[in-house]
């Protein structure tokens, strides 16, 4: 088994940790390791967010031309090594490829977008009621910015949050998931090669928790973009209360898939597929309830379990991530069988390795079963009948997350009622592919604050300073 050398990217050269330990891939396909990596600690943290915060001075005040030209040199990189990346992140995560290379495809369009969006004028004047006054308001790099992400989406994730900070003029350190660790890298050897500067993006590798909370104790960093749990995201407010960090977080999801009494249904079901199995269900957006409309409930639910019992293991689904993931979605559908669920979906071919699971669609379910009520990360799913819009609507928020939604219905009316009543941060109306480099994503309630994507994501890396001259 090959070790993977100089895992760690910190002040522009990769080395291996402090302490020469190392940590195993494992690709859930096949159950078998990858490769090792360097594991660092703290104290491989810590240097990274020297470097970074050496680095501040100078890059803060680089021209944001020279950062956009950078930007777009990454967003071509990605494109060019788009095959070797996305094999990288498949036996990593255990996505299909076609997955995987989309996924790497999307990541480019961040950088490329927050290349043209840094470009655009963002400071402004306010006019004066005195004329011996003026009023300028600035927006101005924040400082040192900790980026940390999870393993789902390991090179979008980073990406989305990686070309604003940097765009923005934020030095940055990334803690890439011990899960998948390996595209990650890839994307820092496209930053490398795009000519990013010494010290200004910095790539470790190590546990969370002694990592993370090193990092957010030094005296440097002013933002932490988290993408993960909401335990941990909790777990992040309560360390950053001491230095008042600024935090932009997206947690957990339970978002719920509303198929109206007059929508199309055969759309409804296409979108329906996207939204529940795309990376095997394991996607903080994904489907995780299914209401639908008396009126339609039979048409759609037939024609849902009908297209779930075609999905291929290998080529639709990949896999979950780990035996935990499961374990935990089997135990989840066996307590919902005992309490009266019924699965509709035909259990399809699943390969002897690796943590393949059947799609699950289950009726009769009690919406106050484990399996009604978690986040399911994985290809499964409740489906309940409902019969009116305040009905829906009650049931849709009746939830602490408030990540992503879905609407299904041709209805004007109806499409406003509901959407505009939804406690959700993203909507997809006749969409199951909300998700695009320049609009705002985030959630409410427990799914977190802030925004990534869009002027509202570059925004999050930036300080607003009011300028009041007197002349």
């Amino acid at each position: 088994m090959e070790k993977i050398e100089q895992s760690l990217f910190i002040n522009g050269e990769w080395r291996n940790p402090i302490k020469n330990n190392s940590k195993e891939v494992i690709n859930p396909a096949t159950t078998q390791a990858i490769c090792k990596i360097g594991y660092g600690g703290a104290e491989d943290a810590l240097l990274a967010i020297d470097a970074a915060d050496r680095a501040f001075p100078f890059w803060s005040a680089t021209s944001v031309r020279e950062r956009a030209n950078i930007l777009n040199r990454v967003a071509d990189l990605l494109r060019e090594r788009v095959d070797k990346i996305a094999q990288t992140l498949a036996d990593e995560t255990g996505k299909p490829f076609a997955q995987a290379a989309g996924e790497v495809k999307f990541s480019a369009e961040y950088f490329q977008w927050f290349a043209e969006e840094i470009r655009r004028p963002n400071g402004y004047s306010v006019p004066s009621d005195a004329a011996n006054k003026r009023h300028i308001i600035l927006h101005q790099p924040a400082g040192v910015a900790l980026i940390l992400t999870p393993w789902n989406f390991p090179v979008s994730i980073q990406a989305r949050k990686l070309a604003p900070a940097l765009g923005a003029g934020c030095t940055v350190v990334s803690r890439a998931s011990d899960v998948a660790p390996l595209s990650v890298i890839e994307l820092y050897k496209c930053l490398q090669d795009a000519g990013i500067p010494k010290g200004v993006a910095n790539l470790i590798q190590g546990p969370a928790a002694a990592t993370t909370e090193a990092m957010m104790k030094h005296p440097a960093v002013r933002v932490v973009s988290f993408t993960g749990s909401t335990p941990v995201g909790r777990l992040l407010m309560h360390q950053a209360a001491d230095k008042v960090l600024r935090l932009a977080l997206e947690l957990g999801g339970n978002a719920p898939f509303i198929v109206g009494e007059d929508a199309d249904t055969e759309k409804a079901v296409e979108g329906a597929m996207i939204a529940k199995f795309r990376n095997c269900g394991q996607s903080c957006i994904g489907a995780n309830r299914f209401y639908v409309h008396e009126k339609v409930y039979d048409q759609f639910v037939s024609r849902f379990a009908e297209e779930a019992s075609k999905l291929d293991a290998k080529a639709d689904l990949g896999t979950l991530v780990n035996l935990k993931s499961k374990e935990r979605i089997e135990k989840l559908v066996s307590e919902a069988e005992k309490l009266g669920g019924k699965n509709l979906v035909s259990k399809i071919k699943l390969p002897d390795e690796g943590y393949y699971v059947s799609p699950v669609l289950m009726v009769n379910v009690p919406e106050s079963a484990a399996f009604g009520r978690e986040e399911l990360f994985a290809p499964a799913a409740p489906i309940y009948k409902y019969s009116n819009e305040a009905e829906v609507i009650k049931k849709a928020n009746d939830t602490d997350m408030g990540l992503a939604a879905y609407v299904y219905t041709n209805d004007l009316g109806a499409s406003t009622r509901i959407t505009e009543a939804l406690k959700y941060g993203i909507i997809g109306l006749n969409n199951a592919l909300p998700s695009v480099a320049y609009t705002p994503m985030g959630g409410v309630k427990q799914s977190g604050f802030g925004r990534e994507g869009g002027a509202a994501g570059l925004a999050e890396f930036m300080d607003v300073k009011y300028v009041a001259n007197e002349l």
